[in-house]
């Protein structure tokens, strides 16, 4: 198989690398395709398209559910309020962070804040 029928199937590992690497170091901002597609020096078009049929989500969708997932992490890590998360991890307002959060993780972030001192003392 040729290397351009390989690119043409999905990002290399270094650029994906780079790519998730870049959307990490600066998921506490806005990211918009622009910049993303930037890192790899490709269009915007040209990388959503390599970036989906690489991880099989778009990249928006990638970017929604790295925060839900670092703000997981601070919910249950730090005694921040939720809307000083939904900032810290790049959502413009609580009400988006707990939109995004349940529809990902099928609960809110309140009920992630609620069970966790019963679990701890379960444990």
């Amino acid at each position: 198989m040729s290397t351009t029928a390989f690119q043409n199937r999905g990002l290399t590992h270094t650029q994906l690398q780079r790519t998730i690497g870049y959307i990490h170091t600066h998921l506490d901002r806005e990211l918009s395709l622009e910049q993303i597609a930037a890192v790899i020096n490709i269009s915007p078009t040209y990388f959503a398209s390599l970036f989906k049929c690489t991880t099989r989500i778009s990249p928006h969708q990638y970017v929604i559910r790295q925060r839900v997932k670092r703000a997981r992490v601070m919910l249950s890590k730090t005694d921040l309020t939720i809307a000083d998360i939904a900032l810290q991890v790049g959502f413009s307002s609580q009400s988006h962070l707990t939109q995004q959060f349940k529809r990902i993780t099928g609960i809110t972030p309140n009920q992630v804040r609620s069970s966790e001192p019963e679990f701890d003392k379960a444990v």
